[in-house]
């Protein structure tokens, strides 16, 4: 399958740190790829890096055949950051008829992506009094007002409960059933299983590029925990 993501030779440095030492790796399009690693591997990173944010100091990374950050990958890219990037003292039609003025997005979308994130009965309330997970809703709609071709989520799931990180999962899939392709960050491990594919980063080096059974089948771990703690141990690379 073609890559909707393309990273090569990409290195960068923070506050003098060599983050990401040179890495090159692809995202296939139309799949889950889980970005998967523990706090301070550099999973933020190379997010930001995707979707143009991140200052580079060398390699290439390219999305939809053209430069991240292109100013035409704008409609065709969404980001949904860890920290939801809306407006608390605006409600969640408010909120999401602003971003879809400012991304030029149909008004009509508004309504569809409040249905597709399950936020019809909240729809009329103030961010600011809406629960952590509702919030990360609306943060993901907006992310979805252009019909993204390519979805990028930091770190989605944090401190969400059980049911709603499974629901959230579930609407992952139907989205790349529909074609879209969804890079997905997370530093639980059980949530491995729930991509098709995996990248597995560890102090700024990708471990592993491989599905779930294929880490399985590779370490002859039990579970998807031991399988990365034996990469770590073995030293192996992708």
């Amino acid at each position: 399958m073609d890559a909707a993501i393309a990273i090569r030779e990409l290195r960068v440095v923070r506050g003098g740190t060599l983050v990401l030492p040179g890495i090159s790796v692809s995202v296939e399009r139309g799949l889950v790829t889980g970005l998967l690693g523990p706090s301070g591997s550099g999973k933020s990173t190379l997010i930001r890096a995707v979707v143009g944010v991140q200052i580079v100091e060398g390699g290439e990374v390219s999305v939809l055949g053209l430069p991240a950050g292109a100013a035409e990958l704008r409609s065709r890219v969404g980001y949904v950051t860890q920290t939801p990037a809306v407006y608390a003292d605006l409600s969640v039609r408010e909120n999401l008829t602003y971003f879809a003025r400012v991304l030029s997005a149909p008004q009509a979308r508004v309504a569809e992506v409040i249905d597709r994130v399950d936020l019809g009965g909240e729809a009329n309330r103030l961010v600011g009094r809406l629960s952590g997970g509702q919030r990360a809703r609306v943060s993901l709609a907006t992310a979805l007002l252009n019909e993204p071709e390519v979805l990028v989520l930091d770190e989605p799931t944090v401190g969400l409960d059980p049911v709603l990180r499974r629901d959230l999962w579930d609407f992952f899939h139907e989205l790349a059933d529909g074609g879209t392709t969804l890079l997905v960050s997370s530093h639980v491990m059980d949530e491995a299983a729930r991509c098709d594919r995996l990248l597995l980063l560890r102090e700024g080096r990708i471990l592993a590029a491989l599905t779930p059974d294929a880490l399985l089948e590779r370490t002859h771990a039990t579970d998807l925990d031991g399988a990365f703690l034996r990469l770590i141990e073995g030293g192996e690379a992708a």
